[in-house]
């Protein structure tokens, strides 16, 4: 329970603080073209922390100006903020207001009651949360078929150019390559911020929330996976490695990874679902500036930087991905809607050295899908080859991930 005195104190501070983001005409996410503002339903956004859900909520504010008020649930100020207390908000907000903008909502426990409540008084309702299996919870539960569901990323490629404003090149995606895409890093450089973001999440977001006393294996987990990027994994290896318990719990420790946003996780393709998931699958992390700052064997290892960010890209796009191995392996997989799309394959360059196997591995996969066309996907090679009626088109990442047509 919050004194209301301290909920109107923090409320009064976020809207001068909202005035002055707006006044300084920071730059516009792309995503925000996907927001409905004509519609009835409840607006969910989700993502990482420090990516920039705050921002995208503020600058849809602009749409309704006057009408419209912000509240962020972080604020130390209602860090005891309960079911309760919405009334007192309720009372320093007043009467008037028709679009509510709530930020980390769901630390507060039950708050899916009062946003179905101000929905059914027919209010427009936005809410922003970092843990995608909390927020799961809640919708699937009083706001089924009522809220939109939105997943926000650090900065694509797109929005990293903008934001430096630089040209697309090959010279510009290396930079983003290592740095990454988290808004407040980009303007400083300061990598302690990544170092500190990736803290934050595991030990407060993670290891708090869930009651995890062994918060060093919870640590020393991630960080062997996000220095892993691209590469199998499986339960009973992790559990080997660090010594767990039980695989129940490195299970746990990795689904709350990826509800946090931190990792993703890529299956081996079958058209059997129990055979998909009991293969081991490949491991992805949701910024490469994260995984620069908080490893070191990517020194000199770009190939697997590339890969994430391609995965990154596809992910973005909602497209259903996929690793392929039968005789020969094949990078991704990627069906839209469930059906099957394309076939990629990645490699920082082709040689000499490495073109049996990055093209035996796709013509394996395109024998195997029935389709005539394939890509690798390159630093900075441009290329058509032809193996029989087969076409493989070798692109740059920098190129193919700017395309309209992807």
């Amino acid at each position: 329970m919050v004194l209301k005195s301290e909920i109107e104190k923090a409320f009064k501070l976020q809207q001068t603080n909202l005035n002055w983001v707006v006044a300084n005409n920071i730059n516009q996410r792309s995503y925000f073209s996907k927001i409905q503002f004509k519609n009835s339903h409840i607006e969910v956004i989700s993502g990482i922390r420090r990516c920039g859900k705050s921002t995208l909520m503020k600058q849809t504010m602009l749409k309704y100006k006057k009408d419209s008020i912000f509240f962020n649930f972080e604020d130390p100020r209602v860090h005891d903020f309960d079911i309760s207390d919405f009334q007192k908000l309720d009372e320093v907000i007043g009467p008037f207001v028709k679009v509510y903008f709530f930020d980390e909502i769901q630390n507060v426990k039950s708050w899916e009651i009062y946003v179905r409540q101000l929905h059914d008084l027919g209010k427009k309702v936005y809410v922003t949360g970092s843990n995608a299996s909390l927020l799961s919870k809640e919708l699937g539960t009083r706001l089924t078929g009522r809220h939109l569901r939105h997943e926000l990323f650090p900065f694509s490629y797109l929005e990293y150019l903008g934001f430096k404003k630089l040209k697309n090149s090959v010279t510009s995606y290396n930079r983003f390559l290592n740095e990454g895409g988290f808004p407040e890093y980009l303007k400083s450089g300061n990598i302690e911020i990544l170092q500190n973001l990736l803290k934050d999440v595991v030990l407060r977001d993670i290891a708090i929330r869930h009651g995890v006393k062994n918060t060093k294996t919870l640590m020393d987990i991630t960080l062997f996976l996000i220095s892993n990027i691209g590469k199998e994994f499986s339960f009973n290896n992790i559990r080997n490695v660090f010594n767990v318990g039980s695989v129940t719990s490195v299970s746990e420790y990795l689904s709350w990874l990826e509800d946090a946003y931190v990792l993703f996780y890529l299956p081996k393709f079958s058209w059997s679902a129990k055979n998909s998931a009991v293969n081991p699958r490949k491991v992805y992390a949701i910024d490469n500036g994260l995984v620069n700052a908080n490893t070191l064997s990517f020194s000199e290892d770009k190939g697997r930087l590339l890969e994430n960010s391609v995965f990154l890209f596809l992910r973005q796009k909602q497209y259903q991905l996929y690793y392929f191995r039968e005789k020969k392996e094949c990078d991704f997989v990627v069906f839209d809607k469930g059906k099957f799309k394309m076939l990629i394959q990645v490699c920082e360059e082709v040689h000499n050295e490495n073109i049996e196997r990055e093209v035996n591995g796709l013509l394996v996969a395109m024998e195997f899908f029935k389709t005539k066309t394939g890509y690798i996907l390159t630093k900075n090679q441009k290329d058509i080859l032809k193996y029989g009626k087969n076409t493989i088109h070798l692109i740059p990442v920098f190129e193919f991930i700017t395309n309209p047509k992807n």
